[in-house]
């Protein structure tokens, strides 16, 4: 009977490396799985005045701690159609106070916003509200002009006039964004220049300088942080007094 020889492995080198490969990819993949399970998801905090509220359980009586949301709200975009708290339910959003004759910051902002929303073209859970602070001149046609110029969808990003004091007080007591009118001012109007990012429950997120570069950058990526939480109940809060 012939005894069968195992042949020698004519090339021991590649073999010594496929095997060294192997364990660096082992190594690689459970290292990855460790620090997964390590950190902790990055959220948000909540921002505003919270209030406080005891409530009463069958396991006895415990405070709950409530933020405040964005106030209901009711006007009419670039095309005619009603716009309220509804059509933001359930979508991340971006909102900021301007004017189409501005001749000073509203320009920049809406450029910078306008980078905002083409980063996020393929998410159609993130939306943004513009609010005129000059309605008597902003019909929802000069509207419908300024949103074409700017290349901006109907869909995602509403741009709304309605009346004056409803708009003042929704800036100064919703978004804790001062609005003003000042004949001595060049425009004719002295106001915020901040982006304000909603949450799908109407909550503040954060808020960004709209005339920054880095603010903006930062924007873009508190978008995402904010895309990506699955359950809002577990955001850990943060008491955040606006100015």
């Amino acid at each position: 009977m012939k005894t069968i020889k195992k042949k020698k492995n004519k090339n021991p080198g590649i073999q010594s490396l496929l095997i060294a490969l192997t364990v660096i990819a082992i190594i690689a993949v459970a290292a990855a799985n460790w620090l997964s399970s390590g950190i902790k998801t990055q959220k948000l905090p909540l921002l505003g005045e919270p209030e406080y509220k005891k409530v009463t359980t069958a396991q006895g009586t415990k405070t709950d701690t409530l933020y405040p949301v964005i106030p209901p709200f009711s006007f009419t975009d670039q095309h005619k159609e009603l716009v309220t708290n509804q059509t933001y339910i359930g979508h991340v959003y971006v909102a900021d106070f301007f004017f189409t004759s501005c001749p000073t910051i509203c320009p920049v902002m809406s450029r910078n916003l306008k980078k905002v929303y083409d980063e996020f073209t393929e998410a159609n859970d993130v939306m943004f509200l513009s609010h005129t602070i000059d309605p008597g001149n902003d019909t929802p046609e000069v509207l419908n002009l300024y949103a074409e110029k700017l290349g901006a969808d109907s869909k995602r990003w509403h741009f709304v006039t309605g009346i004056k004091e409803k708009i003042y007080q929704l800036a100064e007591n919703g978004y804790y964004a001062h609005v003003k009118k000042d004949d001595s001012e060049e425009g004719g109007f002295v106001h915020s220049g901040l982006f304000t990012l909603i949450d799908r429950k109407g909550h503040m997120r954060g808020v960004y300088d709209g005339t920054s570069d880095e603010e903006v950058t930062k924007l873009i990526k508190d978008l995402n942080i904010l895309l990506s939480e699955k359950n809002h109940s577990s955001i850990v809060s943060a008491k955040t007094k606006l100015k």
